[in-house]
C-alpha cells in the first residue's frame, strides 16, 4: 500500500516573527516578575525591554494581568515537563525533592515569576485561563499523588494533610530565604539549596 507523507504547512515569515516576539515578551515579563514582582512591573518597561511600541505589545496581550498570566502558563509548562521527565522508578519522596530543588534553583537564578497573593483582578485572569488552570491541576495532581505515596511508605508524616504538604512545596518556589542567604555571600548556590532543602524536608529538630 502506498503511503503519502503529510507535512505540516510551513508557517509564514510574519507568523514566525509574531511568535518570536511573543516569546521575547514572555521572557521579559518572566524576568521582571522575578526581579521586581507584579506590582512594580509596568507594561512600558516590558515594551521597552523587548524593543517594541506599547501599542504593538497590546496586539499580543491586552493587559498587565494577561502578561503575568502568560508568564505563569510558561512556568507551569516547564513544571509539567520536569515532572514528566522524572524517573518512574524513583521513590516518590525523591521525585518530590527533585522537583522542589528545581523550583528553588529557578528562584535562586532570578527566573521564577513572583505574583501577589492578594490581587482579585490578577486572580480572576489566572482562573479564567484554561492553559494555566489545566497546568496547575496537572502539577498539583502529580505532586499530590507522590505525597500520598510517600506518606503511605512512611517517608512523609501521615498526620499532615497532603494539601498542606503540597502548599508547603509550592511556597518553596517563592521562598525569600534563598535570596537572603545569597545576599549574605557566605554560601554557594548549591550550598544554599542544600540548606533550604534540609530545613524543608528534615525540619529544625536536632538529629
Amino acid at each position: 500500500m502506498n503511503t503519502t507523507n503529510v507535512t505540516a504547512p510551513k508557517k509564514s515569515f510574519k507568523v514566525q516573527m509574531l511568535a518570536a516576539r511573543e516569546t521575547a515578551i514572555i521572557q521579559s515579563v518572566n524576568r521582571l516578575l522575578a526581579e521586581k514582582g507584579f506590582d512594580a512591573m509596568t507594561v512600558d518597561e516590558v515594551a521597552a525591554e523587548v524593543g517594541i511600541a506599547k501599542a504593538s505589545l497590546y496586539k499580543h496581550f491586552t493587559s498587565k494581568e494577561e502578561l503575568a498570566c502568560a508568564a505563569m502558563v510558561t512556568a507551569m509548562r516547564r513544571a509539567q515537563e520536569v515532572i514528566q521527565s522524572t524517573d518512574p522508578q524513583q521513590a516518590p519522596l525523591d521525585k518530590i525533592k527533585a522537583v522542589t530543588r528545581w523550583t528553588m534553583t529557578l528562584k535562586l537564578q532570578g527566573l521564577m515569576p513572583s505574583l501577589p497573593s492578594q490581587n482579585s483582578t490578577l486572580r480572576a485572569t489566572l482562573m479564567a485561563s484554561k492553559d494555566y488552570m489545566d497546568g496547575l491541576m496537572e502539577v498539583s495532581d502529580a505532586l499530590g499523588g507522590w505525597i500520598e505515596e510517600a506518606q503511605a511508605q512512611g517517608q512523609i508524616n501521615k498526620a499532615l494533610p497532603a494539601v498542606a504538604v503540597l502548599y508547603t512545596l509550592f511556597a518553596r518556589a517563592c521562598d525569600p530565604v534563598l535570596e537572603f542567604l545569597k545576599m549574605g555571600e557566605q554560601h554557594t548556590d548549591e550550598q544554599i539549596l542544600d540548606l533550604v532543602m534540609s530545613t524543608c524536608f528534615e525540619g529544625l529538630n536536632a538529629r
